[in-house]
């Protein structure tokens, strides 16, 4: 599920676990119900130390944006740490915080905007008042949001200084061609510049809705005084008349339907490839989600074909594959680090392995457990601390639902070699894709390399690899 590539990393020792047990155990921690107005209440309970966690999640984010929204889901969530119809200021906003012993936080990506509060367990009702005036009753003062553009603006500078950023932003905008925006957390710099109070007041009456939303209280909390409290101070939260996403449907977006490729020259020392297919979605294939994650595991350790093939061999310096689950097309990603007379050599072995991962052989059943095992073990040393699971929990709940998480690890057991097979086979092999190519102008020149012959290079290397290799059964 992860969005960064899986470099090779030293594999994990190993710990027994019954995924079922497992599953049964996270049943047991986290207690969900459904408000009248729509509103979902989850519990986690974990009374290890005398702290809760009161976080709201809301199905907004990228994909709610067309052109003219780019970015406000992220602007809104700088607004929501400001005054509000009960708390009117900034400053007393602050000293509500310090009195309550509040750390806060909030995030903004492409499905999904939360917001949260950690504070001591004896604030817990406080803090479930304070986290309903300020999802309810937003004031959108001109003055601080004036002032918060302009920190949302330095957040766009700081991405801008990266180089790594502006070969993201040449990429996705060829992935996403017919609806780039929908998939740009960050946004456009000059739809934030030129955002307006009236544009946050619609995004807060088309999605800040207790039927697009969840709630959530971890730590030190008894599940039922955890709902009668959130029941007696949200219920009068009004519920839009249906799904916001029914109202404002987000639309499909078409598949590639061609590979192309783009060049982008930053000051780098080493060029950097990559190569992105869309993905399965876990709202329609599910299966494949699971299958992407170990896969990804795999080829991640230095003890499989994939990095023998390409770091070991010397042709990349790093390389992995990754996926993004996500509800509307996730992205698969191939990435590798080579040296600039090794980039023609990279891509080819890249596309080689590609299409060797149909291989019943091209991993070992002891890889195929481990990878499994390790994973979930992974997902259980994120429960450890309920402060932080709570965020993984409100991640799963508005991009997947929250069966998808209580079921992640018995599912990923469930992983067969076939189930990797068709995932490489339906999404990545002989399928479109975008590749980009991050490179320094100087060794751009050199190479003579530009967009136009990076492009003819790439359709050469595809061609040749085509014409000699076929999936296998």
């Amino acid at each position: 599920m992860r969005r960064a590539t899986i470099w090779a990393t030293a594999a994990l020792s190993l710990t027994l676990f019954t995924p079922a047990a497992q599953a049964e155990g996270l049943r047991d921690v986290i207690t969900q119900k459904t408000m009248d107005n729509g509103l979902t209440v989850v519990v986690l309970e974990d009374h290890s130390v005398p702290l809760v966690t009161v976080e709201i999640a809301v199905k907004n984010g990228a994909f709610t944006e067309p052109p003219a929204f780019n970015g406000l889901s992220h602007l809104y969530e700088h607004m929501f740490f400001k005054g509000n119809a009960v708390i009117t200021t900034q400053e007393a906003y602050l000293k509500r915080i310090r009195e309550l012993g509040i750390s806060f936080n909030g995030t903004t990506s492409s499905e999904r905007v939360n917001y949260y509060f950690t504070l001591p367990s004896k604030n817990l009702k406080s803090g479930v008042v304070f986290m309903r005036d300020a999802i309810t009753t937003p004031k959108f003062d001109e003055k601080e949001f004036t002032k918060e553009i302009q920190v949302v603006i330095g957040e766009v500078d700081r991405n801008e200084s990266n180089p790594y950023y502006w070969i993201g932003q040449a990429v996705e905008k060829k992935m996403w061609h017919a609806h780039p925006t929908r998939k740009d957390s960050l946004g456009d710099r000059e739809t934030i510049t030129t955002a307006t109070v009236d544009k946050m007041r619609v995004m807060k009456e088309r999605y800040y809705v207790p039927n697009n939303s969840v709630l959530l209280i971890a730590g030190d909390v008894e599940p039922e005084a955890a709902f009668a409290l959130a029941e007696r101070e949200f219920s009068s939260w009004k519920p839009s008349a249906e799904d916001p996403h029914v109202t404002y449907p987000v639309p499909p977006h078409p598949p590639l339907e061609a590979t192309s490729a783009v060049v982008v020259n930053k000051d780098v020392q080493v060029p950097y490839i990559t190569l992105n297919w869309h993905g399965p979605s876990v709202a329609t294939d599910a299966k494949a989600t699971y299958a992407a994650d170990v896969l990804s595991y795999i080829l991640g350790q230095p003890t499989s074909k994939f990095y023998k093939a390409l770091v070991d061999s010397g042709v990349t310096l790093g390389a992995g594959l990754s996926y993004y689950t996500q509800r509307y097309t996730g992205p698969i990603s191939a990435a590798a680090q080579t040296r600039p007379e090794n980039i023609k050599p990279a891509i080819r072995a890249l596309l080689n392995e590609l299409y060797d991962l149909t291989d019943p052989a091209y991993f070992t059943d002891e890889q195929l457990s481990s990878a499994k095992k390790i994973l979930a073990i992974q997902s259980i040393y994120e429960q450890e601390k309920a402060s932080a699971m709570v965020h993984t929990v409100s991640f799963w709940w508005c991009v997947a639902g929250l069966d998808y998480y209580l079921d992640y690890v018995e599912n990923l057991n469930a992983v067969s070699r076939e189930d990797i097979a068709k995932f490489v086979t339906d999404y990545i092999i002989g399928k479109p894709y975008v590749i980009g190519l991050l490179i320094s102008e100087a060794a751009g020149k050199e190479l003579g390399l530009d967009e136009a012959s990076f492009a003819a290079m790439v359709t050469e290397i595809d061609a040749e690899v085509r014409a000699s290799r076929s999936p296998k059964k």
